[in-house]
């Protein structure tokens, strides 16, 4: 790959990354701290499973979120982004398959984009444009 095209594509992962990480964090933080009765208002679903299981997807949205920026932003241990990237791009896939088997087809496009800026991600970081840990 050339260099301005290397450079196009490393600037518009970290676009993605940002802002996919930006909407996971927000996300997970609502589904890890919000009061579920006040989560279900917008989230019906959240009503209708244990909260340990909200209180779980959470969690994981919100380090999968931070996984997409920390790692590369601080250039400490950096191959964990890809590594959050895929680890989000599996969430999308079971909530894919959770929206489906309650009759919610209309979020399953959300659940489609986020899982392609996902796989994106992964493999820009590791096949195109990886970031390299800073030298000690």
């Amino acid at each position: 790959m050339e260099k301005s095209s290397s450079k196009g594509l490393h600037i518009t992962l970290w676009i993605v990354q940002v802002l996919l990480g930006a909407m996971f964090i927000m996300a997970g933080g609502m589904k890890s701290f919000q009061p579920i009765p006040e989560l279900a208002k917008m989230l019906p679903w959240a009503a209708a499973v244990p909260s340990a299981l909200v209180r779980f997807i959470g969690l994981s949205e919100l380090l999968g979120g931070l996984g997409l920026l920390l790692p590369s932003l601080l250039r400490i241990k950096p191959q964990l982004t890809p590594l959050a990237a895929s680890g989000l791009a599996l969430v999308q896939v079971l909530a894919a398959f959770f929206h489906v088997s309650r009759g919610e087809t209309s979020v399953i496009g959300t659940n489609f984009v986020l899982l392609l800026l996902a796989v994106f991600i992964a493999w820009g970081r590791t096949k195109k444009v990886p970031i390299y840990p800073k030298i000690a």
